[in-house]
């Protein structure tokens, strides 16, 4: 890491919690490597803070890989910052000039309300995987899933939707703080597949109740959400997830598997 070269002026949201009104408060960023990454410049800034006996910021962070969503921070008007395709923990500081201002924000969105300063609570996903984003066919070993033909098309659309990591971007993006690009992932990720095909149709009916029922907003096609998700999840899914939603209130779900749709 290169010597800190960098002075930043941070505004960051300072709020004790949900119940309690909040405020943005002004701190300074001396020394900064332009090699650190986003959370280690928090890092530094929370130990001058501690070291002055001031309460450091509160944030979410794990993995720092990319990998578990935790890191779940609003910069200066874009989650996760203003690079497209990575999370916050990835963003490096050389992004930035000598001398800006970053405002950092928490996640604006009803159903995630603020634990602390910058921290949600995103259990609603939690809540809404719990109601249908499982498998109950018992696949067997890595030998007997593989023995299964699927398209490589189909394997790929799957694959990519997997890949979303739950972090709530997309909820953030959204002027509605729907969810519904999280949601559609989760649906298309098991329901492309041969192992989801006896729950897809009660999944997605599952699923989208409950979205409703944590309070998250309507979609309403802006796009926002592809636009500012870290792992570039597809509006595509959105559309496959209506027509799943729809077919299974066209028809009990029975005759939709007996008609082999």
């Amino acid at each position: 890491m290169s010597n800190g070269n960098m002075k930043l002026t941070l505004k960051v949201w300072r709020q004790k919690n949900a119940q309690t009104p909040g405020k943005f408060v002004t701190y300074p960023a001396e020394n900064i490597s332009p090699d650190m990454s986003f959370l280690e410049m928090l890092d530094v800034v929370n130990e001058g803070l501690t070291h002055k006996g001031d309460e450091p910021i509160n944030f979410d962070h794990d993995c720092r890989e990319g990998i578990c969503g935790m890191c779940s921070l609003y910069i200066n008007g874009h989650p996760h910052g203003p690079k497209r395709g990575i999370t916050t923990c990835q963003l490096h500081m050389r992004t930035f000039h000598d001398g800006e201002t970053i405002t950092i924000e928490p996640w604006r969105a009803e159903a995630f309300p603020i634990v602390k300063d910058l921290a949600v609570d995103r259990s609603a996903f939690d809540r809404i995987q719990q109601a249908g984003g499982y498998v109950s066919v018992n696949t067997g070993g890595v030998p007997d899933g593989n023995a299964i033909p699927i398209p490589k098309v189909i394997a790929d659309e799957a694959f990519n939707s997997a890949t979303c990591i739950g972090c709530g971007a997309c909820v953030a993006a959204c002027k509605n703080a729907s969810a519904m690009l999280f949601v559609s992932a989760k649906i298309t990720q098991l329901g492309l597949l041969p192992q989801g095909q006896p729950e897809r149709y009660r999944r997605v009916q599952s699923m989208v109740a409950q979205m409703d029922e944590e309070g998250f907003g309507s979609c309403t096609n802006t796009g926002a959400c592809e636009a500012e998700c870290p792992k570039e999840i597809k509006l595509t899914n959105i559309a496959r997830m209506n027509n799943d939603f729809f077919s299974a209130k066209l028809f009990r779900e029975e005759d939709v598997h007996e008609q082999g749709h």
